[in-house]
């Protein structure tokens, strides 16, 4: 097999190659694990290249592409064979990589105090103070410990001369860590033997310095307990898997904007257990982004009030807000001498031969030499792909021109270095290993030795018809990366803070109230959609059937659906006096399959899979695929009836499932239980409005009911096999209203609601119940039956309205105890923070 890779491996003669030198021999750092694959059957690593993707299936590794027409959940590519790298080479890497960091630290530090770097004109004021980049607001605000960039990256490209040069630097919150150690966990299971033997530098040590540095940074005086969040934009950012796996990994609670609270001169996290103060923040959101009182007003995403708690000296943000503007490649021609006066110290590894535009004979070279340079944006706001100047006609590059003199500061040119190349494995076994660009993103650390450099890194690989664009967006692809040790390492799993009994007895006191609050609405978005489904399965059969006796049953279902909104009001047109105008069959099968039909079942399985969207992290991989395929099947707007007849059932097969999932694969924790309260308090609803709706009809209006009542309440069933007979009010009443011991009766929604609610005020207090519960339970075990018997005439209707009444009672009661959730619960309206060494109650 490994004459096999080098035999069909042809890389560009003109390029560095990984793997191969110049006589295509196998570099000494690549033979022994060559050597492991050569030893494998010949099929071996087309079996394992399928292990990496469902692996990568599996764990539901994704990066989101915006507008992407194939989806925006896009899975993680990676390659299975690794890029490796020995340890001498390494350490040269490290090295440049540390000593960047902390000349990029000085510079932050500088440019938000002194200012001496513009003073003794090392920097352009202009490139500093043009950017919207530059917070104004965090001038002034000295970070803890001198340390103002607490996680760094760096771009690296290795030129056909075989030096590597940084191509870019990440400052603001580089990503791409996590995916780095999610890499690292499926590439060392797929090939477990090599990566053991060959001796491979773990991961573990440099994520353990993270979480040490943020701890550290947020230790208070007062000996309270910090607490660490990782602050996301949101489950639609392209890197959201990576904040959630991270955020899981580390042990900080995943948090947006929204989760975070600003009282007085401090940030609290909003728990199910009240206000928790938060003492460092992780973040992965802009900078600008992060307040919207005294940075970008438009955000609705971030914490007003944080630039207040951060300028108090409450809460450590990594990395400082503002360090994005060191983003700008304009910037990297500058450092060399900027190291040289602040540290006395040549760069060990230089930046990629950058010329601003903004400077006169800059823009000037860059014009004069275009086909030999990359034009890219100035500053990291300005959105614009990278233009290889030797890829322009004559027209274009006209056009270029153009642009670049009109707003010469808003540009940067940089040389163009030709990427090395690295293997990647090909489709099909012919064709083995394919040569393609590569670069690598090396993170570093602050630790109080200095900036502990990872070792390993994210190595990102071009597409077959990407050129040198190694961008995930691009459709670019990733490999582990492999750094090779000179003696046997030892695997320890993460460092985690020594936890006391009461730190593993409170350790849900964490969970964000936005966990509890997407369960809740996931519970009831889920019985929602099953109950719609139910109801409008009952109609969409009897407008197939279309006889004559199965038209009374539609009439009084489209009351009833209009009563649900399940059926949008219909539109009686500018003559008020006329009767509106319905046409049932049209409505229920638009009501099943046109998603602006507010209360069909299309809107609500969208609203469903949004929801469950927002707690995707707290639901197995099977869980999210039967929800997720549940969004893939629903019908076309077009659909027949047949077709939307299937998807009502694939919904409530999924809703079933659901349920079951909550039941039997979630963890109890504290939010758990807000799902199935959820669920109860809209099965409440749904049943009493329906229910009430039917008792208000006339008396054959009613009898015309039954059937499809017990079908919506899914009691058919239960009706057949006990009562043997078609169906009759006082029984149906009975089995759908009164008994205790049906799951889908009005009496046991308001039992369990009770119980769920005492069990809720034990854990997390707030009393929702009220004496109203009570009262409802007792009118029910109190209601007489015998008004309800056939024969009894006019105090037949008297019980039917007297019930609706109850009922109707039950629906606002539900409301209310929603309302209440909310206040407590979800916004904290007149919660107060959970003081130092105050249990919660």
């Amino acid at each position: 097999m490994t004459q096999g890779i080098l035999s069909s491996y042809v890389p560009p003669a003109s390029r560095y190659d990984e793997m191969v030198d110049g006589g295509l021999r196998p570099r000494p750092h690549w033979q022994a694990l060559l050597s492991h694959l050569g030893a494998l059957p010949s099929d071996t690593l087309q079996e394992r290249k399928q292990f990496v993707q469902d692996a990568i299936a599996s764990d539901g590794v994704s990066y989101n592409v915006y507008a992407d027409p194939k989806g925006g959940s896009r899975p993680w590519e990676l390659d299975l064979l690794p890029l490796i790298l020995p340890s001498e080479e390494w350490s040269v890497i490290a090295t440049a990589v540390a000593q960047r960091a902390r000349l990029l630290n000085a510079v932050l530090n500088d440019l938000y105090g002194p200012q001496t770097l513009l003073a003794d004109g090392l920097l352009p004021p202009a490139l500093v103070f043009g950017q919207r980049s530059f917070l104004w607001p965090a001038i002034g605000i000295a970070p803890k410990d001198g340390v103002a960039m607490h996680l760094y990256a760096a771009d690296l490209a290795r030129a056909p001369d075989g030096r590597w040069w940084i191509l870019a630097d990440r400052t603001g919150g580089p990503s791409g860590a996590g995916y780095a150690l999610q890499n690292r966990m499926t590439i060392s299971r797929a090939l477990p033997d090599a990566f053991r033997d060959l001796h491979i530098e773990p991961l573990a040590p440099f994520f353990s310095a993270l979480q040490d540095t943020l701890y550290r940074g947020a230790r208070q005086e007062t000996g309270e307990a910090p607490l660490a969040v990782l602050l996301t934009p949101g489950p639609f950012n392209e890197t959201y898997f990576e904040h959630s796996f991270l955020a899981r990994y580390l042990g900080f609670p995943l948090v947006e904007g929204q989760d975070l609270i600003v009282r007085g001169d401090m940030v609290y996290l909003k728990t199910l257990r009240g206000l928790k103060r938060v003492h460092a923040i992780l973040r992965r959101l802009d900078g600008d982004y992060c307040d919207p009182v005294e940075l970008r007003p438009d955000s609705a995403i971030g914490i007003p009030g944080l630039m207040h708690v951060i300028r108090a000296g409450n809460v450590l943000v990594a990395n400082s807000l503002g360090a994005n503007i060191l983003e700008s490649g304009a910037l990297s021609g500058f450092y060399p001498a900027i190291s040289e006066r602040l540290f006395g110290e040549r760069l060990a590894m230089p930046g990629i031969a950058t010329w601003w535009c903004g400077e006169g004979p800059a823009l000037e070279y860059a014009i004069k030499n275009l086909e030999h340079l990359v034009i890219k944006p100035a500053y990291p706001t300005i959105r614009m792909e990278p233009i290889f100047g030797h890829t322009l006609d004559a027209a274009a590059r006209e056009r270029l021109v153009d642009r670049m003199q009109g707003q010469p500061h808003a540009y940067v040119a940089q040389e163009h270095v030709q990427l090395s190349h690295a293997p990647t494995l090909g489709r099909t076994q012919a064709e083995a290993a394919l040569a393609r660009p590569a670069s690598l993103r090396v993170y570093a650390v602050a630790t109080p030795n200095g900036y502990l450099v990872m070792p390993g890194a994210l190595t990102r690989v071009a597409p077959s018809d990407g050129g040198d664009v190694v961008s995930m967006q691009w459709g670019g692809s990733s490999k582990d990366t492999w750094i090779l040790a000179d003696k046997p390492v030892v695997r320890v799993p993460l460092r985690r803070p020594r936890l006391g009994a009461e730190d593993v007895v409170q350790s849900s006191v964490d969970i964000a109230s936005r966990v509890g609050e997407n369960l809740f609405w996931m519970g009831r978005y889920a019985e929602r959609c099953e109950a719609v489904a139910r109801l409008l399965r009952a109609a969409l059969v009897r407008v197939a059937d279309a006889s004559p006796p199965s038209q009374p049953a539609l009439r009084t279902l489209g009351a009833t659906a209009l009563r649900l909104e399940v059926l949008p009001a219909p539109d009686s047109g500018d003559d008020v006096t006329a009767p509106p105008s319905i046409d049932l069959a049209r409505d229920f099968l638009a009501a099943a399959i046109d998603p602006s039909v507010p209360g069909g079942l299309v809107a609500n399985v969208l609203r469903l899979h949004g929801s469950g969207n927002q707690v995707r992290e707290r639901m197995s991989t099977d869980n999210w695929h039967v929800l997720s395929r549940c969004v893939a099947r629903l019908p076309k707007r077009d659909a027949p009836l047949g077709a939307a007849l299937d998807s009502l059932d694939e919904v409530m097969m999924t809703c079933v499932s659901l349920a079951g999932f909550a039941m039997d694969d979630m963890t109890r924790d504290e939010s758990w239980q807000f799902l199935p309260l959820g669920r109860r308090l809209e099965r409440l609803v749904h049943l009493s409005r329906m229910i009430a709706s039917v008792l208000n009809l006339s008396a054959q209006e009613r009898a015309d009911s039954l059937e499809w009542l017990l079908e919506a309440a899914n009691s058919i069933v239960t009706f057949r096999a006990r009562y043997r007979r078609a169906p009759e009010l006082l029984p149906v009443l009975h089995l759908i209203v009164l008994d205790e011991t049906n799951p889908h009766a009005i009496a046991f929604q308001l039992r369990d609601l009770a119980i769920t609610l005492v069990r809720t005020h034990a854990q997390l207090g707030g009393d929702m119940s009220g004496d109203d519960l009570g009262g409802l339970i007792a009118a029910l075990r109190n209601l007489p039956l015998s008004g309800f018997e056939p024969e009894k005439g006019e105090e037949l209707e008297k019980a039917c309205k007297h019930l609706a009444s109850i009922l109707e009672r039950a629906e606002r009661m539900a409301y209310a105890i929603s309302d209440a959730l909310q206040r407590r619960f979800f916004s904290h309206t007149g919660t107060q923070p959970i003081g130092i060494g105050e249990k919660a109650k």
